[in-house]
Order: structure tokens, then sequence, then C-alpha cells
């Protein structure tokens, strides 16, 4: 027997008394964004908070569906329905817990998730015409919360065990596998090539989209939970892989992917012409107080310049914020496909054109011009027909159609492909893909050599944190067992 109600024609609260399926009288309400001509201005975070009652509010619109897609679709399957529940009862701190116990940086997830290529876009709500519930303003404001509040605190451990654990790479494949395996009471180190912890978070992702002191106050936590931090390590050159196996009990490789793909055109050696890593590190360093050589002398500062930016993923959205907001002349962004066929987040295209960013789609540069540095771009028109192994639309030349633009700084934002990591470890015997990424074990995550794993993008290919932290904490399941393991037989012998 089916019951069905009108409820156009009735107060959801007649239907359902408590605070939730709020979405027929409520409408979808992002935080408050800064007017564009004022958020250009500065490398701020664009979107205000949500206050409490407007974060209760939003979170009542979620419909508790029996099938929740928002947490099917989202990569650590966090427990949406249920936090949105507790915000909108008003129990914070029972929200954070939950949104915890699956994320390690619910925060960072909040700010950077294309939220609405994974658990928004899913929205059943959203699917019936009602408009997405807004559940990454809504993670970001309960942990906020959690950190003003002081919820957040070290990893309290009762008794330390012997074994450790060495972990290669500070960003958040690496930083998840530490603070789980460091939960369970293992000595952790992890040993960085850079000079801060946060990997592509500190360096490769630009304030506006996540200020560094969210990233910093999150390592800080790791540091008073007794997890060392070695800067400047460069693993190969500052210290062995086999020095490290030495060491530990069982090691870690989150090493990411950072090698930019290139685009090999007529005039590739002409100056002003760089990867996107090079550009957003620069920025970067300097918000973060550095001296930073090249920027100070202009090389890679977008000042008065014609900026042109080549590529469609978020990389790309990054760098052509980043060069509206260090007062470029003008900002365009070439892209092959068209915008519906964009790797990219269409929440970043749509803030990209608020700020002033000129998107030339269906177009493919040809050559570099210029004498000694770039002048201009010579580009192609693109049609889309059929699709690719990716299975969006492949785009095709166009004859007779080439056309120039002006370029004083071009930045190359194609992707990142992994370095050579068995000759940068001098470790010839570490196996990897024919693309260069580690091989593992997929069910253990666990190398071809004994007692070495290997988690994120280094594994995966180029992807998004969220992906990186759900393969950090899967890690961190495989290696305990590695390690009980180790322990009971090490017994057994005796």
């Amino acid at each position: 027997m089916h019951i069905y109600i009108d409820i156009k024609n009735r107060n959801i609260e007649e239907i359902m008394p408590e605070k939730m399926l709020k979405f027929v009288n409520i409408d979808k309400q992002m935080p408050l964004k800064r007017a564009s001509d004022l958020r250009t201005e500065d490398f701020k975070e664009i979107y205000n908070r949500f206050v409490h009652d407007k974060a209760k509010e939003q979170s009542s619109r979620c419909s508790q569906c029996g099938v929740p897609f928002c947490q099917i679709h989202c990569p650590l399957h966090n427990n949406i329905p249920d936090w949105l529940k507790l915000t909108a009862e008003g129990r914070l701190l029972e929200a954070h817990e939950l949104a915890h116990s699956t994320n390690n940086m619910p925060e960072i997830c909040g700010s950077i998730c294309p939220q609405d290529r994974l658990c928004e876009g899913n929205c059943v709500i959203e699917r019936s015409g009602h408009g997405t519930v807004t559940i990454g303003s809504v993670e970001k404001y309960i942990t906020d919360t959690a950190w003003e509040k002081g919820w957040i605190k070290p990893i309290k451990i009762s008794r330390e065990k012997n074994q450790s654990v060495g972990i290669i790479g500070a960003g958040p494949a690496g930083l998840a596998c530490a603070e789980e395996l460091r939960k369970l009471g293992y000595k952790i180190t992890i040993y960085d090539r850079y000079d801060r912890p946060g990997g592509l978070l500190i360096y490769g992702i630009p304030n506006f989209k996540l200020e560094k002191f969210v990233v910093e106050r999150r390592t800080n936590i790791l540091k008073e939970s007794g997890i060392k931090f070695q800067q400047n390590v460069e693993i190969g050159k500052n210290l062995s892989l086999s020095e490290l196996r030495r060491r530990h009990d069982a090691i870690l490789i989150a090493t990411g992917v950072y090698k930019p793909k290139e685009v090999n055109l007529p005039g590739n050696n002409l100056k002003n012409i760089y990867p996107a890593m090079e550009f957003l590190t620069a920025s970067n360093r300097k918000g973060l107080g550095d001296k930073v050589e090249d920027f100070d002398n202009g090389i890679l500062n977008a000042k008065n310049k014609n900026v042109v930016v080549i590529g469609g993923g978020d990389t790309a959205m990054d760098c052509v914020r980043t060069a509206i907001r260090q007062d470029a002349k003008s900002v365009k962004c070439l892209y092959r496909r068209d915008r519906e066929n964009m790797p990219g987040s269409a929440r970043e295209v749509s803030n990209a054109e608020e700020e002033g960013i000129e998107f030339i789609w269906l177009s493919n540069p040809k050559k570099f011009i210029g004498s000694e540095k770039i002048s201009s771009i010579l580009i192609e028109k693109m049609k889309l027909i059929g699709s690719d192994s990716s299975g969006r639309k492949k785009p095709v030349p166009l004859e007779n159609s080439d056309f120039e633009i002006k370029a004083d700084l071009a930045i190359k934002a194609l992707g990142f492909d992994p370095e050579n990591l068995p000759r940068l470890f001098n470790e010839p015997n570490l196996f990897v893909s024919s693309l260069g990424t580690i091989k593992i074990n997929l069910k253990t995550m666990e190398t071809n050599i004994p007692g070495i794993f290997a988690a994120g993008d280094i594994v995966r290919g180029a992807s998004l944190v969220v992906w990186a932290i759900k393969d950090g904490r899967e890690a961190a399941i495989s290696i305990r067992k590695y390690l009980e393991k180790k322990i009971t037989n090490k017994t057994k012998a005796a």
C-alpha cells in the first residue's frame, strides 16, 4: 500500500515535523560572494562564511533520501545526510565528529572539492529542479566552527608502538596516512622535498580558493600529535631509499605528480613561456612572505602583461584567476574543446568569467611567435566529432581557420606526469606502469618491494585532493595489517 501526499499545498512541518526536507519552502543559497571587482584586488577567499542560522537553514533542505547519491559519489563516502541533519538540529559537535570520522581535512575539501561534479552534482533535489544542498559550504562551516571552538585537538595515544613508518611526501595522501597511523600509536616521520608541508595544498592552490593558514593549521596539529616532519629532504639525493628502509618498518611513497605535460610547438624555446606550477608556486610563495626573485623581477609576474593560459582543467582556472589578481593587462584561456567538455569545475569557470577572463573555446595553439621572447600565439580553430578514449568529443582542426592573439606571458596548464622515481630514488627495481605511475597490488597498495607502499597521484595519476585523502587512509589500513603481520611472524620465529 502506498500513501501519496500532495506537498505543494501543505506546510512541510505538517508532514515531517523534524528539521529536514525544507527544500520545498527554502531555496538554495550559496554563501555570499564578494563582488568580482573587489575580489580581484586581493588573494582572499571569494566566499563569505555561512552564519550559524544560514548553515542550519541550508542543511535543513536535505531530503534525507533513501539512497544518498551525494555520499555514493563522494570518494570518501562521507556520511553527508547525517551531518547535514545534525547541523540543521544545531548539534555541531556531533556533526564535526561525524565529518572527521571519514575525512582528515573536511575544511580543505569543503573549499576546493569540485562539488558540482561530485556530491552536489548528484544531489537528488538538484535533479528534481530544486537546486542542490550546498554541501561543501556546510562542510567548511562545520569544521571552521570546530577549530574556533577548540574541538580539534592533537592526537593523544596511550602507548606508542615500537614500529615506525616513513612517508615520502607531505601532500594530502601522505598527511592523511600519517594521521591515521599515528592514531594507532605508530611512530611517523614525513620526508618532503619542499620547505613547508602541504605539497600541492600549500604551493599549487591559490589563496582565493584555499587560504594558507588553513593548511598550516592542519599540519601544525599533526606536529603537535607527535608526527615528525623533515623538510628539504629529497630521496635519492639527500637520503637514499635503502637508508629509509633501514630506519623504518614500512614506507609509503606519496610524492604526487609534478612533471608538467608538454606541448611541443614551434617557438617553444622562446622566453616567457612557463609551466603552470612555476607560475603558481611563485605567486603562493610571494603570498607567504618569501623572497621570490623571478616574481620581483617581473618574469613570473603577470602585471601589465597579455597573459594566455593553455588548458581547461582546474589548474588552468587557478592560473587565469591568479593572473587577473596580479593586474594583468588581459587574460585569455585557450581550450581545444567547448565549455560542456571541459574537465574543470563549471563553478570555477563561472567565477573566472565574472572576474573578466576571456575564454576562447574550440581553439588550439599552433605556434609561439616572437624573436627572443613570445609576442603572440598562432591558433587554429577546432570542431568536435565522435568521442575519444576519455568519452568526451574529439577535437579536430578546422581548415584555414588560423588566427593570432597577443601574448607577453604564456602558461601551459596541460596537466602533470609522474617523475621517473626509479631513477630519482636510485631504485631501479621499483616497478612503474607505462605512464610512469607506481605499480601496486590494488588490494594491499604494496609495491613490488616488500614493505614499500604507494598512494595518491603517484599511483592513479594527476587527480583530486579528495582521492588522495582516500588513498592515504586506505594505505594506512594496509600498512597496519603489514606491521601487525610482521610482529606475528617475528614472534613465531622466536
